[in-house]
């Protein structure tokens, strides 16, 4: 047994090892809040040039009719950049706010349902936007 780990006894026969950080953080072996660190950080990554793609191509078209907007979106290369903007962003959303909940929401009940409604919320409106986005594709072909 390493300095870092001292068993913690939980229940009669029953020992659990967890290092002191794990005990702090509230991780167990899965290690949950690492892997929401990293996909917080993977999305906001991507999003940095997604989002300036997206603010050029549309500050590039101002001025222009729905119908070459229309065009524009529903090109290929357009489309598959505005349907991974669309899922990094409402992903990042998720993340997001999954940790505010975490973070001020006390009673669990309260704080599993404000997630469990965002997921929906954000899958929800990240297939509607999904699916117009095909639709442009599919139209302008």
């Amino acid at each position: 047994m390493g300095a870092a780990q001292k068993p913690t006894v939980t229940s009669p026969g029953i020992t659990v090892m967890r290092s002191q950080l794990g005990r702090v953080r509230g991780t167990g072996a899965a290690h949950a809040g690492s892997h929401h660190w990293k996909a917080e950080r993977v999305t906001a990554i991507a999003l940095v040039p997604l989002t300036v793609w997206f603010v050029v191509a549309v500050l590039a078209h101002l001025g222009a009719d729905q119908q070459s907007m229309a065009a524009w979106a529903g090109r290929p290369w357009n489309a598959a950049l505005l349907l991974a903007l669309i899922a990094m962003n409402f992903h990042h959303m998720h993340l997001g706010l999954q940790v505010v909940y975490e973070d001020y929401i006390h009673t669990i009940p309260r704080r599993e349902a404000a997630i469990l409604a965002t997921k929906g919320a954000c899958l929800l409106l990240g297939l509607l936007a999904a699916v117009a986005v095909l639709k442009l594709a599919v139209m302008a072909h």
